[in-house]
């Protein structure tokens, strides 16, 4: 059986004192690629939140990376955040440095200390999205698709066993869109890293059918991509 990196059992999640989603029991393995769709509003980015620890676990119990959400003080959280890779809908990219110059600065910012290894691991990652040419310009210089594979690149920094993105493809047109999640299912494959996509731009989805969690009337169920959302 594959190890399981995210394990929800009858969680309760809120947002201040309002409950956004109840009962919630969910499972992803290690490699697998799993939408979460729903309206907006309906609780799929305060799920992946909880995963991440930007907001707490105080009812039900949950497991992610190894790491027990509820049982989580803020100095573990960094290490828990370490084996996450976030992919935002706004790049969040440092618009005053290069490309290579974003990756190095996380690398730095995580504990890597040698250049010779940084260097590598910026090109390894860079290979992987297919931007191995484009570590020297600046975001400004590259498209949007180009932009949201490069954030994909610095997710990808630290061997994340799950990335968590969060309607990554919101900004982008629909051929950069397609060419997001075919990138990201390749990864869930290529490197063994799990994927939770947030999303619900269904036109997108319905070309590349996969597991699929719906957020509906505070409930989190098993759905098919192709029906409407």
């Amino acid at each position: 059986m594959a190890e399981l990196v995210v394990e929800l059992k009858h969680v309760n999640i809120y947002q201040q004192q309002a409950i956004v989603l109840k009962d919630v029991s969910v499972t992803i393995e290690q490699s697998e690629f799993v939408y979460l769709i729903g309206k907006t509003g309906t609780g799929k980015s305060s799920l992946l939140r909880v995963l991440y620890c930007d907001l707490p676990l105080t009812e039900g119990e949950g497991r992610v990376c190894g790491y027990d959400l509820k049982k989580m003080s803020w100095k573990e959280t960094p290490y828990l955040r370490r084996k996450l890779g976030i992919v935002f809908q706004d790049f969040q990219l440092l618009t005053d440095r290069s490309v290579e110059d974003n990756l190095r600065f996380v690398l730095k910012a995580t504990g890597w200390k040698e250049e010779a290894k940084m260097q590598a691991r910026i090109e390894e990652v860079l290979d992987l999205v297919r931007l191995r040419t484009k570590g020297f310009k600046m975001p400004h210089e590259l498209s949007g698709g180009e932009q949201q594979r490069i954030v994909i690149a610095r997710a990808l920094l630290n061997h994340p066993d799950l990335i968590l993105a969060d309607e990554p493809t919101g900004n982008l047109d629909p051929e950069a869109s397609e060419e997001i999640i075919r990138l990201l299912k390749e990864i869930s494959q290529s490197s063994h890293t799990a994927v939770l996509l947030a999303s619900h731009d269904y036109m997108t989805l319905q070309k590349f059918p996969s597991r699929t969690l719906k957020c509906e009337n505070g409930a989190v169920v098993e759905a098919s991509v192709m029906e409407p959302a």
